[in-house]
């Protein structure tokens, strides 16, 4: 018998959704073909997040209640239009990535089981250099809402004095991303510095709300996630929908709504409606394109005070001025 399936065509390109019926959201009753749907009413502001990078495959195969897999490398089996690009990983490995340039793509991958989308912050024409600084405020299991709206206004004010726009979103769980546009004359590891050092700078002035470090036993309040800004490290991207029963959406806002925001009011049963209404939040992004100059001097006076880089993730190999990777408390210890 064969396997049930519906296609849409989105500008002249048709894509197969197989499964259309299978129910990847089941408090809400939402389908694969709805996941679909969803992505084709929001699709020009997902692909102003997304557009000609390299994608990373997030799979919810079998829905939200199953386990997800992440798959690099572009599937053997994909549409003649897709294009792809070879990457390099920090061990030196490469692989050919899947890169997202259209409506269909976007639909393409919610076929696959794809909720949320894991763009790198580079474009496809110059995969070492990236075009964007990714902010990712991460609360601490004792950390509100209200302080991360606290911190992400702090990010703002320190973007600001450095010349640089940042554009705010819910991250569709607890936290809130700033995505900022840069100029390509830097490769990821100044990237990575620039945010240490914005990191670092909002915590000296924030240090009851704010922290950089690392390592969860130092940390309070909202963790800024500097090691966002390493290659090979992905943020779920605009209008990506999340595993959360209520089908909550990294959603675009303005920064006169992040006092107030609640990340509960977007969905991928509202954000369609919000987005015809008023337009996607983050349409300027890619004219506020600003230099890391700022900030990476910012990092020099940082580093001439005698605060050395700080531990890369687990995975990554040593780098050079990189400190001992152990933990504090096992440091004490030893």
């Amino acid at each position: 018998m064969a396997t049930p399936h519906e296609t849409l065509t989105i500008d002249g390109r048709e894509v197969k959704i197989s499964n259309p019926d299978k129910v990847y959201f089941p408090a809400i009753g939402q389908t694969k073909l709805d996941i679909a749907r969803y992505f084709v009413a929001v699709a020009e502001g997902a692909l102003r997040g997304c557009y000609n990078r390299p994608m990373v495959l997030k799979r919810w195969v079998d829905g939200i209640d199953g386990e997800p897999f992440y798959q690099k490398r572009a599937p053997q089996n994909r549409p003649a239009w897709l294009k792809t690009v070879m990457i390099t990983f920090p061990s030196g490995r490469t692989a050919e990535e899947a890169v997202i340039c259209h409506a269909a793509d976007l639909v393409w991958m919610a076929n696959l089981g794809c909720i949320d989308l894991n763009p790198w912050p580079v474009r496809s024409d110059d995969v070492d250099r990236p075009d964007e600084l990714r902010v990712d405020l991460d609360p601490t299991p004792e950390a509100d809402f209200a302080m991360v709206r606290e911190v992400a206004l702090a990010v703002r004010e320190v973007l600001t004095e450095n010349g640089l726009t940042g554009f705010p979103k819910t991250s569709g769980s607890r936290g809130i991303h700033i995505n900022v546009r840069i100029e390509r004359s830097w490769g990821f590891t100044d990237v990575r510095m620039a945010a240490l050092a914005l990191a670092r700078e909002v915590e000296r002035r924030w240090p009851r709300i704010a922290t950089s470090k690392w390592w969860k036993e130092e940390r309070h309040g909202v963790f800024i996630d500097y090691n966002q800004n390493a290659r090979d490290r992905t943020v779920a991207s605009a209008y990506s929908i999340r595993a959360m029963p209520d089908g909550r959406v990294s959603c675009p806002i303005m920064w006169e709504e992040v006092g107030e925001v609640n990340p509960a009011d977007f969905t991928m049963l509202t954000v369609p409606s919000r987005f015809a209404e008023r337009g996607d939040a983050a349409k300027g992004i890619d004219e506020a394109v600003g230099s890391l100059e700022g900030l990476l001097e910012l990092s020099k006076r940082q580093a001439s005070e005698g605060q050395e880089d700080a531990p890369y993730p687990p995975h990554f190999p040593k780098a050079e001025g990189e400190p001992r990777r152990v933990q504090p408390s096992r440091k004490k210890k030893s």
